[in-house]
């Protein structure tokens, strides 16, 4: 997306980036809960270095 969270999610998770991409946009429209998510895992991925 746009801040790099998919990207470094992946490298973490070993998943592939398109996984995790679609799982968020499944998470914005069926649950609500992506945007907020992806938010958060951007500080903590802001803040690991």
């Amino acid at each position: 997306m746009i801040l790099g969270v998919s990207e470094w999610l992946s490298g973490k998770l070993g998943w592939n980036v398109t996984t995790i991409r679609i799982a968020f946009v499944v998470g914005v429209f069926i649950f609500g809960v992506g945007l907020g998510l992806y938010f958060i895992l951007w500080l903590v991925k802001m803040f690991s270095k």
